[in-house]
């Protein structure tokens, strides 16, 4: 517990300058951030090599760390602000994520069991983000709300994938889907 109330009082005081949430949310962090993120840590907690795009404020990446601080854990983010923030939060935690301040389309391959990602892009472009850095039995964990149903539609007109849909405990309208077997047609 000291990990997340360490990374939360970071969050807060870090996101004034540069925006790792919406300042609305901070009110709620501990369930619209936390919670939210905490509840994909079970669906790769057998995996070897988990890599996290498009990180920003940590989120799931660093929750997933602070549950399991000695997993091969890569996060991913663009914003060098963004890096320097999450490396603060892993430093002074003393988890064991590495942070990687590059766009995952110029990252060497990664060969990663799990793959996750919360509030980046569409289902179709997170496959194409997705598919050079999953290992041949990797998953996906991508965090997703209302719209799933239309991006998974969308997605297998040049995908193919099985899914399983896990309900969020945060949000009625959100769900973890769980990709498997990922295919470009």
């Amino acid at each position: 517990m000291r990990a997340f109330d360490r990374y939360v009082e970071l969050l807060i005081q870090w996101n004034p300058k540069i925006n790792l949430v919406a300042p609305n949310t901070i009110p709620e962090v501990w369930t619209r951030h936390v919670l939210d993120s905490l509840q994909i840590a079970h669906l790769g907690e057998d995996s070897n090599t988990w890599v996290d795009i498009g990180s920003g404020g940590g989120f799931p990446g660093l929750i997933v760390a602070c549950i399991y601080p000695d997993k091969d854990l890569v996060l991913v983010e663009s914003d060098m602000r963004k890096c320097l923030f999450m490396r603060t939060v892993i430093r002074e935690c003393k988890l064991g994520a590495k942070v990687t301040n590059r766009r995952i389309e110029a990252l060497e391959p990664q060969s990663a069991d799990v793959i996750s990602a919360r509030a980046l892009a569409s289902l179709p472009s997170l496959f194409t983000l997705a598919k050079p850095h999953l290992s041949s039995e990797g998953q996906c964990l991508f965090m997703k709300g209302a719209n799933r149903k239309l991006e998974l539609e969308v997605a297998r007109k040049d995908w193919t994938f099985d899914v399983e849909e896990v309900q969020s405990l945060t949000s009625r309208e959100g769900a973890i889907l769980r990709i498997k077997g990922l295919k470009h047609i």
